[in-house]
């Protein structure tokens, strides 16, 4: 049967209906909510002195949407708001966080999780500094490795040492309780270690589970079966880096592995369309077709049962 634009509509509300998914338009209960903040890979979109067509254009007319990947979780029963992953965009980023938080005085989170350290994922920790906000005693959720070399390494322990933002430890699979709703769970996945260890992040509040891998190398490389960790979790947004090895044909794909979106919806294949479409794909390199709304790329997704984060997006917990 061919796939239809009412196909798509329907593939389109099924996570709405079945999982509580609701747009910004829709009003939340009070609760725990999780936004998408950004989607896309660390250096952004437009990509810096990229000449193809995916970015030409967004030089002159930028595109609100295309924010580097964050989370941002709203806990209104205790009117708190924490951000996953400090990117190059966090100053719009908690700026949207807070317009989305009515009890925030001011933009700035209760506290800050981090997976690693690569430049998209941390290097927002720069706006916290005297240059900028010159906070005070932010905390930052970091596990061993990544938690020295922020306190051992400019400009990063100037942060440290001046208490615009306290560093927390946190252990491999060991529960963050953040609240009464909340828990955070960090997990280390295989990745580019090369100053830190890489973590995804579960979280879970008060009704419903999401799980958060915007990095990885491979999945066949993690020592759990990530079709086992779908089903264990309401929500489950993933590494889609690249859609396939053709986007990236004018680099060596052996010094930046990720699993290609082709190869995982392979993988999920033979899950159930309910469990197919807790998947959603993030993390997208500014060659990545679906970040295009109208690509065949994304069609085929979504034809598939699978869904595509986008920024905006809301998860309620």
């Amino acid at each position: 049967m061919k796939f239809t634009d009412i196909h798509l509509v329907l593939f389109l509300l099924v996570p709405r209906l079945f999982f509580g998914q609701f747009s910004p338009s829709e009003s939340p209960n009070e609760g725990l909510t999780v936004h998408v903040l950004g989607t896309v890979q660390d250096a952004g979109s437009p990509h810096i002195a990229c000449e193809k067509k995916c970015c030409a254009h967004l030089f002159e007319t930028g595109d609100r949407s295309r924010k580097v990947v964050s989370l941002g979780i709203v806990d209104s029963k205790n009117n708190k708001t924490f951000l996953i992953e400090a990117t190059p965009d966090m100053p719009k980023q908690i700026r949207d966080l807070r317009l989305n938080a009515p009890f925030k005085e001011n933009d700035y989170p209760d506290g800050v999780f981090l997976t690693h350290a690569h430049i998209g994922h941390y290097s927002g920790l720069m706006y916290l500094g005297k240059e900028a906000a010159n906070t005070k005693n932010i905390p930052v959720y970091t596990m061993p490795k990544m938690h020295r070399f922020l306190r051992e390494n400019g400009p990063w322990g100037q942060l440290v040492a001046n208490n615009n933002i306290q560093l927390i430890q946190t252990e491999n699979e060991k529960a963050i309780t953040v609240s009464e709703q909340l828990t955070v769970i960090p997990f280390t996945v295989p990745h580019r270690d090369e100053y830190s260890e890489t973590v995804g992040y579960k979280i879970i509040g008060p009704n419903k589970t999401l799980l958060f891998i915007p990095d990885i190398d491979k999945w066949e490389k993690w020592d759990k079966d990530i079709k086992e960790e779908v089903k264990n979790v309401d929500y489950a947004l993933i590494d889609a880096t690249f859609y396939d090895a053709e986007e990236i044909n004018y680099r060596d794909i052996s010094e930046i592995p990720h699993p290609f979106v082709i190869e995982s919806m392979q993988l999920f294949q033979g899950l159930s369309i309910s469990e197919k479409n807790k998947i959603h794909f993030i993390h997208f390199n500014h060659t990545n077709p679906l970040l295009n709304r109208d690509s065949e790329q994304t069609r085929k997704v979504l034809e598939e049962g699978f869904q595509i984060a986008r920024k905006d997006m809301v998860f309620k917990l």
